[in-house]
């Protein structure tokens, strides 16, 4: 399961190759690209291996030598690996070695937005009549979406929280893939579900369920559904993906690992693989893009907590299981 591969991340040390090895070499640059030495970018699981295949040999060209000149002799092996907010927050709830100890922050790459659906006959004309059946009673609507403590289960525990409903009661059912969640809304198990806009794009454009918002500050372009801001609830959130470097990153490889991730983020061949692949860019390296992660896995944890997946007896469920276990 595409679940448990992820959550092998912080257990093994940043999970399985799925592409894009290939040699660096000396080259002048603010922090010596030299330091980073011969260079491979791995996957955490099968989700985030388009990403890793594109960035490997987008970084790659940015620590290859000038034409013209020889390649000097590999250094130690820089491993890059390309992990995001499922993964991390799967090992909140397992209880697995924090992120920031078990891999050094190199820069966040890009995100998806998310977006709560409903089928499109549901009685839920809008998220308006979504909220107030949340705060009603938590335990009355089911919710659904990917595995019980990744990203679509933190969505709805940050909108809980915003709504001022008890997130403890929030009643979820989490899924393996999205064409399972999907089955569950159509069939009426559910009421609503969360993921992200790709998963749930074909299914948006058949019309056979409605979008009532989207998890970013921004609307997405093409679509006809309001942030979740407009509709009164403060949160901006996305399912990122972020590149990291291993655990015991000496400074000098550090920077100068952050300085090629800085050059991909805005390099035209980069910019132009998320064009076509329907990625958003979100560049963020070195120092801010730390604090950032600090401050995205306190409101992680906060809303694991809040729906009781933290500090608990048990922290692990099966698919579709509920908040009661």
């Amino acid at each position: 399961m595409d679940a448990m591969r992820r959550r092998r991340f912080l257990a093994l040390g940043l999970g399985a190759a799925v592409s894009a090895a290939g040699c660096g070499s000396r080259r002048a640059g603010p922090a010596g690209t030299a330091a980073l030495g011969h260079v491979s970018v791995v996957a955490d699981g099968e989700h985030w291996a388009p990403v890793a295949q594109v960035y490997g040999r987008a970084l790659r060209q940015r620590v290859a030598p000038p034409a013209g000149h020889a390649a000097a002799v590999p250094g130690p092996a820089t491993r890059i690996t390309v992990t995001g907010l499922s993964a991390v927050a799967s090992a909140e709830v397992n209880q697995r070695t924090p992120l920031l100890e078990a891999a050094t922050p190199l820069a966040r790459l890009t995100g998806e937005p998310e977006v709560v659906v409903v089928p499109a006959e549901s009685r839920l004309a809008g998220f308006d009549a979504f909220a107030a059946a949340l705060l009603a009673d938590p335990a009355a609507i089911r919710l659904a979406g990917g595995p019980q403590g990744e990203a679509d289960h933190v969505l709805f525990g940050l909108i809980s929280q915003g709504l001022g409903a008890d997130t403890r009661l929030v009643d979820y059912a989490g899924y393996s893939t999205s064409v399972e969640a999907a089955a569950a809304l159509m069939a009426g198990t559910v009421a609503a579900a969360a993921g992200t806009l790709a998963a749930w794009r074909t299914r948006i454009d058949r019309g056979r369920v409605r979008v009532l918002a989207v998890s970013t500050a921004e609307r997405v372009a093409g679509l006809d559904a309001p942030t979740l801001r407009e509709c009164g609830v403060r949160v901006d959130f996305s399912e990122w993906c972020a590149a990291f470097g291993p655990p015991d990153m000496g400074e000098r490889a550090r920077l100068a690992a952050v300085a090629a991730c800085e050059e991909v983020a805005y390099s035209e061949q980069w910019l132009e693989a998320c064009r076509t692949r329907g990625w958003k860019p979100m560049p963020l390296a070195g120092g801010d893009f730390a604090r950032w992660l600090a401050s995205e896995l306190g409101r992680t944890r906060h809303v694991l907590r809040d729906l009781g997946l933290l500090d608990t007896h048990s922290t692990s469920c099966g698919v579709g299981c509920g908040n009661g276990h």
